[in-house]
């Protein structure tokens, strides 16, 4: 089987809307709509189609097979985590085909159009009706690191600092791998990509993108520094998942330092202080201990 090349999905798009009177607008997002990152293989096609009528859309049957045989196809809207904007005015199709390629397809009422294409990285496929006349040329700039407020910063350190001084310690020290994993992946590494996202912006003017998850990371930061990130992913060993930790606090105070130093924010030296001690000590209790002090 030979997997399609890019002009023939995008041609493959063009005439499913085309021939579709109610499709008016057909808009290209994400990766591929992005002139900076270098293409791959694995690159999906984000589609968005803006019509008169979503509903004739939620229909798998009468969608899907005009573009492909399909290894697996997801409808978000009704899976069992369904999307915020999951309210019936929109519909979308997650179709991976067999050749290889994957598109995202996703259909909205034509009244959301001026909404969604605040998304910097759109590049019109069709506009019927010149309703995208002014769109500007496709780049990352809704995706550039925004400078930290003092309310975010504040905020960023709070989280941080709690996660990794009350949630952390006591999860590792019961041993509950599966949930202590969900805990270090979401409350504590959000908060410590966002701080090394802002020391990232004020060395480089503010006109970047980490990408999302921070998958851009290793280009803007040091050898060193990136070394240090990486051994933050262990594995389900406790003793390493200790280390581990000891790690993000050295990273986030390394960047909150520095921001809080550019930016005249106040650091909040003790918080850090007590967080690291209470981790030494928790760190330390004996796994049948009948008293944390």
């Amino acid at each position: 089987m030979k997997t399609r090349n890019e002009k023939e999905i995008l041609d493959l798009i063009n005439e499913f809307a085309e021939t579709d009177t109610r499709i008016r607008v057909v808009i290209l997002n994400g990766s591929r709509a992005n002139p900076n990152p270098k293409k791959d293989i694995f690159q999906d096609y984000d589609i968005a189609c803006y019509t008169t009528d979503v509903e004739p859309y939620k229909i798998e049957k009468d969608v899907v097979p005009y573009f492909g045989e399909t290894i697996i196809v997801e409808q978000p809207n009704i899976g069992p985590w369904p999307p915020h904007n999951a309210d019936g005015s929109c519909h979308n199709y997650n179709i991976q085909f067999m050749d290889g390629n994957r598109i995202d397809l996703s259909f909205f009422n034509i009244d959301s159009l001026e909404e969604h294409t605040k998304d910097s990285l759109s590049i019109v496929l069709i506009d019927k009706d010149v309703l995208c006349k002014n769109l500007q040329p496709a780049s990352e700039k809704s995706y550039f690191i925004t400078t930290p407020t003092k309310d975010l910063y504040n905020g960023c350190c709070t989280a941080f600092f709690f996660a990794i001084g009350s949630h952390i310690p006591k999860t590792i020290w019961r041993e509950k791998l599966p949930l202590l994993k969900s805990f270090i992946e979401g409350w504590l590494r959000e908060p410590v990509q966002l701080m090394l996202s802002w020391e990232i912006g004020f060395k480089t003017g503010f006109n970047k993108s980490i990408g999302e998850k921070g998958k851009y990371l290793q280009q803007f930061l040091e050898p060193e520094k990136w070394e240090m990130y990486v051994k933050t992913y262990v594995d389900s060993d406790f003793e390493r998942i200790w280390d581990s930790i000891f790690l993000f606090h050295e990273i986030f105070t390394q960047s909150a330092k520095i921001i809080a130093k550019e930016y005249n924010y106040q650091f909040p030296k003790e918080n850090s202080s007590k967080v690291l001690s209470f981790l030494n000590h928790v760190r330390s209790l004996p796994s049948d201990a009948e008293s944390i002090y």
